[in-house]
């Protein structure tokens, strides 16, 4: 079987002494296993989101789908729900009652979608915006505690690798 490209070496005493602080199975995981970089990829999301989702559920009272619609909807006003289902993975039914929550909560606003008047469209209300606001700043800053180790030209690296696997995406199978 075929692990990880960059095995676990015992040559550097600094990757070392940070792998000590993880799990073992979280190593293996992580470096020993041929799927390694979905599980990369899904810690380092974790890392990411669960602060955030903490965060705004401790502060705000809104759990991770309830966030995933505000903030979708606070980086593009004006979205459908079916456009915040395909773009986050989430299911239908799980986001429609995060949206009805949020309209209830007047967080979020629904119009009659201009181009398609069987459908509706989402915007944040001033409340909403509040939140998304207040919340963007501790993400920006999160993100970049995480990049910190790299220099600009490996951020440049990594952010051009992720736009190759992001723009191949639509080839790989939907079905096992």
């Amino acid at each position: 079987m075929r692990r990880s490209p960059t095995s676990l070496s015992r040559v550097d005493p600094a990757r070392e002494t940070a792998l000590a602080g993880l799990d073992p199975l979280t190593v293996t995981k992580l470096w020993d296993n041929p799927c390694w970089l979905s599980f990369r990829l899904n810690f380092l999301a974790f890392r990411f989101n669960d602060p955030v989702y903490r965060w705004i559920e401790a502060r705000h009272g809104l759990v991770r789908p309830e966030f995933v619609a505000l903030y979708a909807v606070g980086l593009k006003e004006g979205v459908a729900a079916k456009n915040i289902v395909s773009s986050s993975g989430l299911p239908k039914n799980t986001l429609s009652r995060a949206v009805q929550k949020l309209l209830h909560r007047r967080l979020l606003r629904r119009e009659t979608d201009a181009a398609d008047l069987r459908s509706y469209v989402l915007h944040l209300t001033p409340s909403g915006r509040a939140i998304f606001d207040e919340t963007m700043p501790l993400m920006v800053k999160h993100q970049a505690a995480m990049l910190a180790c790299l220099d600009e030209s490996e951020r440049q690296q990594l952010c051009g690798l992720m736009d190759k696997l992001v723009i191949a995406s639509p080839d790989w199978p939907q079905e096992l």
